[in-house]
């Protein structure tokens, strides 16, 4: 049975590998696709540097199995409801044509989460509407579902997934990121240089506890989740 493809968007490079790299490193072991569009360029960063970012989301979607990582360049701090970005992200969706998008859950934080999330929301939509125009020219395209990933916080799920088997590999494509992730003498303070990846590994096993596994990641959605049998 061929495996859906996925779509996964984040306001920056290691949204995604906070919230779901587990999950993308068990599908693409299982032969999955899976494309990460990250909305900015982190321009906006405490710590480290554009090229830095770069090269540290390169390294990390080789961990986990992704050969497809793309950076729209949006603003960050700037991810607001316009037009031309819901045009360059329904140009996304509809090039991918991805069965599954995830976006980050939006009670977070950090506004560019939630408003990446509204941002993806609204282009889903649009993107599988016949005469919306996109700067392509390219067809319609609807995905099946949208799933909400967690970074910061602990929000209930609505589902689970168990990552205990890929757990390390979630771990080293965090470590990637040393700019954000690594506390040295020339980091300014922020909550990501003090403990953040031993926070989500918490929070991860958490999860994994309420399943019954070692370690797991919770996802939100819209509607029912449809299992094939119990």
């Amino acid at each position: 049975m061929k495996l859906e493809s996925w779509l996964a968007f984040g306001a920056h490079s290691d949204d995604v590998e906070i919230g779901m790299s587990g999950s993308i490193a068990t599908h693409t072991a299982n032969g999955g696709r899976v494309t990460i569009c990250d909305l900015t360029q982190a321009e906006l960063s405490s710590n480290g540097t554009v090229e830095r970012r770069k090269e540290e989301a390169m390294n990390a979607a080789a961990v986990l199995g992704v050969t497809e990582r793309l950076n729209l360049g949006l603003p960050d701090r700037g991810l607001f409801l316009k037009e031309e970005y819901i045009a360059s992200i329904v140009s996304v969706i509809r090039n991918v044509k991805p069965d599954s998008i995830f976006v980050p859950y939006p009670k977070d934080r950090h506004p560019d989460h939630g408003n990446c999330s509204k941002l993806v929301e609204e282009a889903a939509f649009s993107a599988g509407v016949k005469n919306v125009a996109d700067p392509e020219g390219l067809p319609p395209h609807r995905v099946k579902n949208i799933y909400f990933y967690f970074i910061n916080g602990f929000h209930k799920p609505h589902l689970l997934v168990d990552i205990s088997s890929v757990f390390e590999k979630k771990v080293a494509a965090l470590n990637c990121y040393g700019s954000q992730f690594v506390k040295s003498d020339e980091s300014f303070a922020t909550p990501l240089v003090n403990g953040y990846i031993e926070s989500v590994s918490a929070r991860e096993k958490m999860f994994g506890f309420e399943a019954g596994v070692a370690y797991a990641e919770g996802f939100i959605t819209k509607k029912p989740y449809l299992l094939k049998t119990l």
